[in-house]
């Protein structure tokens, strides 16, 4: 667990998420897949039962190369972060990650707490050798964030994104876990 204090002044707390918070999260993620086009789903779409979080969050929990935490402030889950490695031996070191945050707390630092989280956990897990995001090529404030945090261009996949009609592409970004 993780305490640092926000650009609003309030504590934000950072954890591994629990299996028994499943509704808590399915709560949250109903909220801000209604509060953000950036997602790769939208509101309604996210189709995942309360048994099957369940499930996923305890598999993570038990992988090596699998990490989902929360950002709260207080009791309130505020934002989330999950990274899902390679199953196979061959890409186990890498994986990509998803990340929101609650549109009230955009600003304040709670991506950049996140991925410097993960960015911890996985020079120390000394397995994770690389690590992947894919962004909506037209969300500059995320693409500034991942620059800032050193991730580097790898690509730009054109029509990733179809949403009210019009397409999006989306850039995909790396970072490698030297030692």
């Amino acid at each position: 667990m993780e305490y640092s204090r926000l650009k609003n002044g309030k504590t934000l707390i950072i954890r591994k998420a629990q299996k028994e918070e499943s509704s808590k999260f399915l709560d949250y993620i109903n909220k801000v897949c209604a509060e953000s086009e950036n997602l790769t789903f939208g509101q309604g779409e996210f189709g995942i039962t309360e048994e099957k979080e369940v499930e996923f969050i305890a598999s993570l929990a038990k992988a090596d190369n699998g990490l989902m935490i929360f950002a709260l402030i207080g009791d309130e889950l505020v934002g989330q972060l999950v990274f899902n490695g390679g199953h196979r031996p061959r890409i186990r070191h890498t994986g990509e990650f998803s990340i929101t945050v609650l549109k009230e707390y955009w600003g304040f630092g709670i991506g950049t707490e996140l991925i410097k989280y993960m960015i911890n956990w996985a020079k120390e897990t000394r397995l994770i050798r690389k690590i992947n995001l894919r962004v909506r090529s037209d969300n500059q404030i995320a693409l500034n964030l991942y620059k800032r945090l050193n991730f580097k261009f790898e690509g730009t996949i054109t029509r990733e994104f179809f949403i009210n009609g019009n397409f999006y592409d989306s850039i995909h970004m790396g970072m490698e876990i030297d030692d």
